[in-house]
């Protein structure tokens, strides 16, 4: 019984054995595959570069005042359109205790200085009259006393600009009224009423009171990498795309290259400027976010294969090209050709095949 039960024993281990090697050996031959055919087609290849960028007006204008103070009204809101020579905003002067003091002293001296002429000149009619001075003296003092009046006129009206901003002789172009400087669309209204405002000047840049823009001027501003800024050039057409604005895509010309770099994390870019052409929408916005795409190269009626069939070792390139047989049979030969350009998908074929070859896909 006990050596019954060892032969039996014996067979079972040589069955898993000889199962385990045919199991390995079948596993260890090399599958045949069975690739995909294909042919060159003709077509038309682009390459193109996509920038990014956003919308911005050509002119954006910053009105500040032209005196100090603070702004007591503002007649304008951020979306409403003005008028060159629109009031903006009006400005309270809130003059400057020394430059008040000395414009008051200037009208006190002119006063005194007009006192004296105011009585020479009434003495020196008296003698005239009389024929006691001559014809020239008694102009000489009445030309001085003329003189002495339009001072102290010009130091009142010194005074006050000083004090209110306001010449009695131009009240209507006033520093105080801020004013449009161009006709255009208000983007921005940064103060407030009662925001104090300050004058531009060597020291400070002033404070804006608002930011106007002519809205039919826009531009497609962006960047651009510098492996591929080499090849755009001044006047190349551009395809805006407007993320908040799907399905339209006005055109642009490329105007501007910056002769100069910027980095930005380890790359350099250069800036572009791109003149749209928005006649078809009006409502594009500053600041929109944007996407241009300009096309590089063009090669059209080309053939071309995708790209991914193709085999780049070095300098050479080729293809992998059907000679004979049927599916797991067929047997391939490597063929060399001449590429062109590639977008990326497809690639030229300038020499090596034609549109009947069939290769491995």
């Amino acid at each position: 019984m006990k050596r019954i039960f060892r032969i039996f024993l014996w067979v079972i281990v040589g069955c898993i054995f000889v199962s385990t090697f045919v199991f390995l050996y079948i596993n260890s031959r090399p599958e045949k595959m069975e690739y995909e055919i294909v042919s060159p087609t003709i077509g038309d290849i682009e390459k193109q570069t996509v920038l990014t960028g956003k919308i911005e007006p050509r002119d954006e204008i910053e009105i500040k005042p032209q005196i100090s103070g603070i702004i007591t009204e503002i007649s304008v809101e951020p979306g409403e359109m003005v008028k060159e020579g629109d009031i903006i905003a009006k400005i309270k002067v809130i003059p400057e205790a020394s430059s008040l003091s000395s414009a008051q002293l200037r009208v006190e001296t002119a006063e005194i200085s007009l006192a004296d002429a105011t009585s020479k000149y009434e003495r020196n009619k008296i003698l005239y009259e009389k024929k006691i001075i001559s014809r020239e003296e008694f102009e000489t003092s009445e030309t001085s006393w003329r003189q002495a009046q339009q001072e102290l006129d010009a130091a009142k009206d010194a005074y006050l600009i000083v004090k209110e901003g306001v010449s009695k002789y131009n009240a209507t172009e006033s520093n105080t009224l801020v004013r449009a400087t161009i006709d255009g669309l208000v983007l921005d209204v940064p103060v407030k009423v009662g925001s104090s405002v300050i004058q531009s000047n060597t020291f400070n840049d002033g404070t804006t009171i608002a930011t106007i823009a002519d809205m039919n001027k826009l531009i497609f501003k962006g960047k651009v990498d510098e492996t591929e800024v080499g090849e755009l050039r001044v006047g190349m057409p551009m395809e805006i795309t407007i993320g908040a604005l799907p399905g339209r895509h006005p055109m642009a010309i490329l105007e501007y290259i910056s002769p100069k770099g910027t980095e930005e994390n380890g790359a350099n870019t250069f800036e572009i400027k791109g003149a749209m052409n928005i006649d078809s929408i009006s409502d594009l916005r500053a600041g929109y976010s944007a996407n241009a795409t300009v096309t590089l190269s063009r090669a059209e009626h080309v053939i071309m294969l995708p790209e991914g069939v193709v085999t780049f070792s070095g300098d050479s390139t080729y293809v992998y090209l059907l000679k004979s047989g049927e599916g797991v049979n067929r047997v391939f030969e490597k063929h060399p050709i001449v590429t062109g350009m590639s977008d990326g998908i497809n690639i030229e074929i300038k020499e090596g095949l034609d549109t009947i070859s069939k290769v491995r896909g």
